[in-house]
């Protein structure tokens, strides 16, 4: 355990239902104060301990209890480099990890949010789907949940490459944007991105494209089946992740609290690719969004049970689907 800025760092490893050696980390406040819990969901490619350190460490300076874990063949977890041979195995061994946690005795009582960012929206409203009474909210990040109309493959190449992926899973053959060329805005963040020995900057293996876009076409197709408290946030000028894609999300969810935010002029990468004056901008707005929605904290550091919170009994009482879309 160590200890920056007021923060509490602890990082181990934990083993999946697979045998497979999975890294996770986590921040804590140092005044043992905790609001709630927030749980990361990296995006693809990346990881938890250096990606999202800074996110981590502005939320626990807050007041959250903040938890990360590796996928498997992501940042310092064992398996073949960013190799997803089933979206369905990262959503298990997050769900598994997560639940875990939340039932240590320490946390049992708080309450608990998702935190996605990219694919890992994806994977956090994949958690929600597995276990819909679980969760307080989600905290979406330029979310992976639907596949723009112009970039949707046929059918029929679908079904081809679905055939070659069952004889070449591992090929390193989908063509792909260099995300970090296109999603970073800031040149000095591209740079300590390439310079990350945990960001995997080649093209996307056959196998692990396919569970993508599959994963993507399973959301559109049930975005109306979202019914946790939500806050998307999105750089209107995103070429990784299309705006459009959030705001269906926003418009056809059933989450009675419901917020879209965007931020005109910034990219993908919202929590670490931008100036740290803009990520101080969307991180203020995202601890806003975890405070009003987090029980109110006694002077021992405990708070009330988590499930329907004072906080979103006055939101359903007040307002049957509270529905907030505003931009910069």
């Amino acid at each position: 355990m160590t200890t920056e800025s007021g923060v509490r760092y602890h990082e181990h490893f934990v083993t999946n239902s697979g045998g497979i050696k999975l890294f996770t980390c986590t921040w804590l406040p140092a005044s043992n104060k905790i609001k709630a819990l927030v749980f990361l969901c990296h995006g693809y490619g990346v990881e938890c301990s250096v990606f999202m350190k800074g996110a981590a460490m502005r939320l626990a300076q807050a007041g959250f209890a903040v938890f990360g874990l590796d996928y498997v063949g992501h940042g310092k977890s064992d398996g073949l480099r960013c190799y997803i041979e089933r979206f369905s195995d990262i959503v298990d061994d997050c769900a598994s990890y997560f639940k875990m946690v939340r039932e240590q005795a320490e946390y049992k009582d708080k309450a608990r949010f998702l935190l996605g960012e990219s694919m890992g929206g994806a994977v956090a409203l994949l958690i929600h789907r597995r276990q819909p009474n679980d969760w307080n909210g989600a905290v979406l990040v330029s979310p992976m949940v639907k596949i723009a109309e112009e970039l949707k493959s046929s059918s029929i190449m679908i079904s081809i490459l679905s055939k070659f992926s069952t004889f070449f899973p591992t090929w390193k053959i989908v063509p792909i944007r260099d995300i970090i060329e296109t999603g970073f805005k800031d040149p000095l963040k591209r740079q300590e991105m390439r310079s990350n020995p945990y960001t995997y900057q080649e093209k996307p293996r056959l196998r692990t494209g396919l569970e993508m876009l599959n994963a993507s076409l399973d959301l559109e197709e049930r975005l109306s089946e979202v019914t946790v408290p939500f806050m998307v946030l999105h750089g209107e000028a995103d070429v990784v992740t299309d705006i459009e894609i959030s705001k269906s999300l926003h418009d056809a969810a059933n989450s009675f609290d419901k917020t879209l935010k965007t931020y005109p002029g910034m990219w993908h990468s919202l929590l670490f690719g931008e100036t740290e004056d803009n990520i101080d901008l969307v991180m203020s707005d995202v601890v806003l969004w975890l405070n009003k929605r987090s029980p109110s904290t006694d002077s021992s550091g405990s708070s009330s049970p988590t499930l329907f919170t004072q906080s979103h009994l006055s939101l359903i009482n007040q307002h049957p689907k509270k529905v907030e879309i505003y931009s910069l």
